[in-house]
């Protein structure tokens, strides 16, 4: 899964099928666009306080996008060059050519940005399929995580939660199409509450201001012609991951994670559970556990300085030990 092919950094116009409305770029983060043969990755970069910091990779979960990172990327500049990707048709980029929203296909995306860029090895940070992205992207290339930090990562369960089940249920031929049209009457707002609902331990927690641009990005999103689709796919690509045994098998790969690991769940979260908690950091050898008893499915952006302070430790006792996966390259 490697690849050496180099990358373009592209200043022109967006292509035709992008809304007109640009995506919101917070103080102190640059945007740049990154085309690869048939992919093209928006990143959103939050460089170090400082020149020779280690480079990080944020990953995002479904339906997010490199936005969900924009209040934790700060709180680590003093330690990391931070980079947030959009995933393939999410946030800022495209779908891929090939139409390939599976988690290989996702974690691909990630190795080639990885490889193209010469940034590895990076503190590796994922949530939610994020998460699942970022565990086989350690597991198959270990030269590229210097360490592991996982929010809610999306790693099979026999007994999902309840409020899971309509992602299994998106990822059914036919189903977004449909849930398209019997929520066309739906505001951005409306979806936005909805959304925080199921996300956030505790919705309150949500400021006026970061409501109203959770709104704006939700009217963005809405008027990609491949929303739902990739929503869609993205969710047969985890659903199909769950199936997968043998070496292909995500709790398989997380035993064969090499680099220093951090687990983060929140007690409140209503997609995955925070019994597994117990699990994944028997799976992850010699890894950290963070309980957020208060938190629900995105953990930093609930409790961006609990998480980032715990990722500072990680990051810290990395450099204590000297710490390198990649096998001296």
């Amino acid at each position: 899964m490697s690849s050496t092919e180099l990358p373009e950094t592209r200043t022109a116009a967006a292509p035709p099928t992008a809304p007109v409305r640009a995506v919101r770029v917070a103080d102190g983060e640059v945007l740049r666009s990154v085309a690869l043969p048939g992919l093209t990755l928006t990143v959103r970069a939050r460089p170090g306080n400082r020149p020779g910091l280690p480079p990080a990779l944020y990953v995002h979960g479904l339906g997010g996008s490199s936005l969900n990172w924009s209040d934790m990327m700060p709180l680590l500049a003093d330690h990391v060059d931070g980079e947030a990707v959009d995933l393939p048709g999410f946030g800022d980029s495209p779908p891929p050519d090939d139409g390939n929203y599976s988690l290989t296909g996702h974690a691909r995306a990630v190795i080639r940005l990885l490889d193209s860029g010469g940034r590895g090895p990076v503190h590796l940070i994922g949530n939610s399929l994020g998460g699942a992205v970022a565990t086989r992207v350690a597991a198959v290339r270990p030269d590229l995580v210097r360490t592991l930090t996982l929010v809610s990562p999306a790693l099979p369960e026999l007994r999902a939660q309840r409020n899971a089940w309509p992602t299994a249920l998106l990822a059914l031929p036919g189903v977004a199409p449909l849930f398209s049209r019997l929520t066309k009457d739906w505001t951005p707002e409306q979806r936005v509450r909805g959304v925080l609902s199921l996300c956030y331990g505790d919705p309150g927690r949500v400021t006026d201001e970061g409501l109203r641009h959770a709104v704006e990005e939700m009217e963005r999103r809405l008027e990609l012609p491949y929303f739902w689709d990739a929503m869609a796919r993205s969710s047969r690509g985890i659903v199909d991951a769950y199936t997968l045994g043998g070496q292909h098998g995500l709790w398989r790969q997380a035993e064969r994670v090499l680099a220093p690991t951090l687990l983060v769940y929140g007690g409140r979260d209503q997609l995955v559970s925070y019994r597994m908690a117990r699990r994944a950091a028997a799976a992850f050898r010699g890894s950290r556990l963070l309980t957020l008893p208060d938190a629900g499915h995105v953990a930093m952006m609930e409790y961006p300085e609990t998480v980032a302070t715990a990722v500072r430790e990680l990051i810290e006792a990395c450099e204590e030990r000297g710490t390198d996966n990649s096998g001296g390259s």
